[in-house]
C-alpha cells in the first residue's frame, strides 16, 4: 500500500486516498480469536469484531435518587451489574474491544416521543414522567445530558467510549447505533445493563434481526421486573436470538 495516501473513515470501514487514488479494500483487522462457552454452545468469535453495549446503567434506573426509586421501584436489582461490569470493563478495554454506552436521554422537548410512550411512564398525567424534574434533585427524568440519564458513578466511561442515545426500549429504534456498528466492523455484539426484558432485550432482538452475532453477559444484566421476566429473558435469548455466558467465562477464555 502506498504510505502516502492518507485515511479517510475509521477501520476497518476506510479508504485510503490522495489526488489520484482511492484504495477502497479496507484492509482486514487482524483477527484475534477466543473460545468462549455459554449455556447452548462453545463459540470461537474474533475479539477484533466485537464490542460491548451497556444499555441504560444510569442514574434514573440505578440510583435510589433517580427516577425508578421515586416511582417505588426497588433497583436493588438495577445495581447488581455495576461489580461484574467492574471487572470485564478493563479486560475488555486492554483487549481493544470497545464499550458503547447506550443510554436513554430524549429531546428537551420531547417532540419525537408519542403520547402512548408518554402514557407508559406517566399513565395519569399527573405524575413525574419523561422530562417532568425528579422532586429530590430537579433532574429532568430521562433527559439528555442531564443528570439522570448519566451513566452511574461507580462504571467509570472513557474518552474513547462510545455514546449512543436511545428513545425508545430498542436503542436501534431512531438512532445511528447500526450506523456506527457497521462503519466500526462489529458483527459480534455483547450485552449488558437493564432492564433485561426491556431495554435490553428489545435491543437485542432487532440486533439479531439486522443479522448480528449477539451474546447476553447473564451477570452483567438485571432487572427490576419480577424472577420470571429475567428468566424468559434468558430462555428467549438461548432459544432464539444469541447466547448466554456470564462474565467470569468472557474473562477465563481472554
Amino acid at each position: 500500500m502506498n504510505t502516502a495516501l492518507r485515511r479517510l473513515g475509521v477501520g476497518p470501514n476506510a479508504w485510503m486516498v490522495d489526488e489520484a487514488i482511492a484504495d477502497i479494500t479496507r484492509s482486514a483487522q487482524p483477527p484475534r480469536v477466543i473460545t468462549l462457552a455459554t449455556d447452548t454452545k462453545t463459540l470461537q468469535l474474533d475479539l477484533a469484531k466485537a464490542i460491548l453495549i451497556i444499555v441504560d446503567m444510569q442514574n434514573d434506573f440505578c440510583h435510589p435518587d433517580g427516577w425508578l426509586a421515586h416511582i417505588g421501584v426497588d433497583v436493588t436489582p438495577a445495581r447488581q451489574p455495576i461489580g461484574p461490569l467492574q471487572q470485564v470493563l478493563p479486560i475488555l478495554r486492554r483487549q481493544q474491544v470497545p464499550v458503547l454506552w447506550l443510554n436513554w436521554g430524549n429531546r428537551p422537548d420531547l417532540l419525537n416521543i408519542s403520547a402512548g410512550l408518554r402514557h407508559v411512564y406517566n399513565p395519569t398525567g399527573d405524575g413525574v414522567g419523561l422530562g417532568d424534574p425528579l422532586p429530590q434533585n430537579g433532574a429532568p427524568v430521562l433527559i439528555k445530558d442531564s443528570w439522570a440519564a448519566a451513566v452511574v458513578d461507580e462504571l467509570e466511561s472513557q474518552a474513547d467510549d462510545i455514546w449512543v442515545d436511545k428513545y425508545r426500549m430498542s436503542g436501534f429504534w431512531d438512532t445511528p447505533l447500526d450506523s456506527i456498528l457497521r462503519n466500526l466492523g462489529k458483527t459480534t455484539l455483547f450485552f449488558a445493563g437493564v432492564n433485561a426484558d426491556q431495554c435490553v432485550m428489545a435491543t437485542l432482538q432487532d440486533a439479531n434481526f439486522l443479522g448480528y452475532d449477539c451474546i447476553l453477559l447473564r451477570d452483567c444484566t438485571a432487572t427490576t421486573s419480577p424472577e420470571f421476566c429475567l428468566k424468559a429473558t434468558i430462555y428467549n435469548v438461548n432459544q432464539c436470538f444469541g447466547f448466554v455466558t456470564d462474565s467470569a467465562n468472557l474473562i477465563q477464555s481472554i
